[in-house]
C-alpha cells in the first residue's frame, strides 16, 4: 500500500504493506541504524493515523530493516535546523501529544493490536515507538536503553504514559535515569518485552494470524477497555466495560464467532466496526 506524500523520502522512510488483514510497518531507513530524523517522524505518524482509519487491518506488525530496530533520535541531522525541536515540541490545539509523542502515542489510538519487533538496537525514541505497541517481541541479545539522560534529558515520546504500565516507579526511574543498557532477555525479566525468541519476526506474524482469527470487534474493543481503564477508578472501568460490550454484542461480528463456535467455523468475519 503506498502513500500519498508530496515528500517522497517520507514516503520511503517506513514502508507499509497490507496482506490478508495483517499489516506491515517497516522502519526503513538501515544505513542510519533506522534513527529518527524529521521525514522518519512524518512518517511514522502518517502510517499509524492511515492504519487507523483501515477497518479491514486485524493486526500490526511493525520492525525496522537491516540491523536494528531504531536507535533513537538522530540527534546530529535534526539538530541541523534548531526550528525542529520547535516542531517536534509544539503541540497544536487540543492536540493530547506533539509530534514527538505522536510516533509512540498514536499506536495506542489504532484500533488493531501493534506488535512491534525488536532486534539489534532499540535505544531512546526506538525504545518509546516499541512502548507504544501492545506487544513487543524481541531477540534474545537485542540492547535496550532509554537513553535521553546520556544527552542530559528525559524521555519525552510518551514514555511518561506508556512505561508506568508495564514496571514498578523505582525501576522506570533506574533506567531513565542511568540510561543502562540492556538485552532482551533482561527486558523481557523485567516485563518490558512480550516474548523473546530466535526469530520473533516470524513469532510475530503467527501470532498477529490467530489475532487475525477473532472477531475484529472483540479484539479492538479489549484493547480499547485496558487503554482506557488500566489505570482508572472501579467505576471509570466498570463503565467501559458496559460501554463496550454494548456496542458489540448481538452485532454481526460477534453473531458471525457463535457460528464459527458452533456451525460454520469457516464463516468470515466482516470489517471492524467503528467503536
Amino acid at each position: 500500500m503506498a502513500l500519498r506524500s508530496a515528500d517522497k523520502t517520507a514516503t520511503d522512510r517506513v514502508l507499509l504493506n497490507i496482506d490478508q488483514g495483517i499489516a506491515t510497518v517497516t522502519l526503513n531507513r538501515p544505513d542510519k541504524l533506522n534513527g529518527l530524523d524529521m521525514p522518519m517522524f512524518d512518517a511514522i505518524t502518517r502510517v499509524a493515523k492511515t492504519l487507523k482509519k483501515e477497518r479491514q487491518v486485524r493486526a500490526i506488525v511493525m520492525h525496522g530493516s537491516g540491523d536494528a530496530f531504531c536507535s533513537g533520535l538522530d540527534v546530529k541531522t535534526v539538530s541541523k535546523n534548531p526550528v525542529n525541536f520547535l516542531r517536534l515540541l509544539v503541540k497544536p490545539g487540543r492536540k493530547i501529544s506533539n509530534l514527538a509523542q505522536d510516533v509512540g502515542y498514536l499506536w495506542r489510538d489504532v484500533p488493531a493490536p501493534v506488535i512491534a519487533v525488536t532486534h539489534g538496537y532499540c535505544f531512546g525514541g526506538g525504545f518509546q515507538i516499541a512502548l507504544g505497541a501492545d506487544f513487543r517481541f524481541s531477540t534474545p541479545g537485542c540492547e535496550f536503553s532509554i537513553m535521553e539522560s546520556k544527552w542530559g534529558l528525559i524521555p519525552d515520546m510518551s514514555l511518561a504514559v506508556t512505561l508506568r504500565e508495564l514496571i514498578t516507579i523505582d525501576l522506570a526511574k533506574e533506567l531513565t535515569m542511568t540510561a543502562r543498557q540492556f538485552t532482551g532477555d533482561e527486558a523481557r525479566t523485567m516485563g518490558l518485552v512480550s516474548r523473546v525468541c530466535d526469530d520473533p519476526l516470524a513469532e510475530a506474524y503467527k501470532f498477529a494470524q490467530e489475532l487475525a482469527a477473532r472477531s475484529p470487534d472483540a479484539v479492538a474493543a479489549s484493547k480499547l477497555l485496558f487503554n482506557r481503564t488500566w489505570s482508572a477508578p472501579d467505576k471509570v472501568a466498570l463503565d467501559w466495560e458496559t460501554r463496550l460490550q454494548r456496542r458489540i454484542i448481538g452485532r454481526s461480528n460477534q453473531r458471525i464467532a457463535v457460528t464459527r463456535n458452533t456451525t460454520d467455523p469457516d464463516r468470515a468475519f466482516e470489517d471492524r466496526r467503528n467503536l
